[in-house]
């Protein structure tokens, strides 16, 4: 081999993990509920709500005659995007705060049972580990009501910064805004990756979140970031416009590359340096929780693979299409590897 084959090779950063995820720890209950029940109950409709332990017990014993649709899972938006990209085969890390109680080690055990590695061993603590209420309607709308539990606590030196250091990519879910110290710990991660060459993505996760927390989430993203994921009307938000021609310029501002999703219309995809429009795929909605966190896994399984941004938001458009048409955030095991690049 030629001394610039040697030179070129030792610069290539060689990564433990494709993506370092870094989100709030929730143990998922989802059950169906009529848009009469939501307003029975004074829940806002298809935004993910932040509630006390009293407040969620309150819908839960309100409830509790109602169909579960999905069994107990571990959650959060980053722990739903850091399994997709395992399941998918990729390596993934999901940095989380659970306590030492029965749905903390759980939680841990069914990362590690979907192939991720993750934090929480070293951190449980007597507490309460964050549940997150999610309601779908007969249109396929996802309602969450989310107690954060021990989870509010996520702060800076809960993050592993050798583990940062060695991903391609560090993904932020959005939600983390609503903590004072989980905003420290997305500042901390953040730059521990920009000084290390791991790149950066993180998702504006929801409509509320962008409407109510943008000053913090600009706090989070800082000079700005790699990757974006979004909705349109969180894309609108973010920008402050009604046009998407407009934000989409704005977003250039904020990310290198983006993506926004469009439901069944498919996704525009900013790549650097051409917007690019990626088709949907024809499916039946049952459940749309956890689509974003789907599209995610799978965009991000894809890049890390070499695909193309264009490819990646087909791929993760038919990924997201499977994830609708059943209940449940999650595909069974056997139907991620059906999906790859097909």
């Amino acid at each position: 081999m030629l001394p610039t084959d040697l030179n070129l090779e030792t610069n290539i950063k060689m990564n433990k993990y494709h993506v370092y995820g870094l989100g709030n720890a929730l143990v998922d209950t989802e059950i169906e509920v009529t848009d009469q029940d939501l307003e029975r109950l004074a829940i806002e409709k298809g935004l993910m709500t932040l509630v006390d332990e009293e407040r969620q017990h309150f819908l839960i014993n309100n409830l509790k005659d109602h169909l579960t649709l999905s069994r107990r899972a571990c959650g959060g938006s980053a722990a739903n995007t850091v399994i997709s990209l395992t399941q998918f085969g990729g390596r993934g890390y999901m940095a989380c705060k659970v306590a030492d109680d029965d749905n903390g080690r759980f939680y841990l055990q069914d990362l590690i049972d979907n192939g991720a590695h993750h934090s929480g061993d070293d951190q449980l603590q007597a507490g309460i580990t964050g549940k997150c209420l999610v309601m779908v309607t007969p249109d396929a709308e996802r309602t969450m009501n989310s107690f954060l539990g021990i989870g509010e606590t996520l702060a800076p030196e809960d993050i592993d910064p050798d583990a940062v250091a060695n991903s391609e990519y560090l993904y932020i879910e959005g939600y983390l805004v609503t903590s004072e110290t989980g905003r420290a710990a997305v500042i901390k991660a953040r730059e521990v990756a920009q000084n290390s060459g791991t790149k950066v993505a993180i998702s504006l996760s929801d409509p509320g979140i962008v409407e109510h927390f943008k000053a913090g989430l600009q706090q989070m993203i800082g000079p700005g970031v790699d990757l974006l994921f979004c909705n349109k009307q969180e894309a609108l938000s973010w920008c402050e416009t009604d046009n998407l021609d407009s934000a989409v310029l704005e977003m250039q501002k904020t990310a290198k590359q983006f993506v926004i999703t469009l439901g069944a219309e498919g996704a525009l995809v900013f790549d650097g340096f051409s917007l690019l429009k990626a088709q949907g795929q024809p499916v039946t909605a049952v459940d749309t929780n956890g689509a974003g966190d789907m599209f995610a896994g799978a965009y991000l399984y894809a890049i890390t693979q070499g695909q193309s941004c264009l490819e990646a938001a087909t791929f993760a458009n038919r990924a997201a299409s499977a994830v609708v048409g059943q209940y449940g955030p999650r595909l069974h095991s056997a139907e991620y590897n059906g999906l790859k690049f097909a």
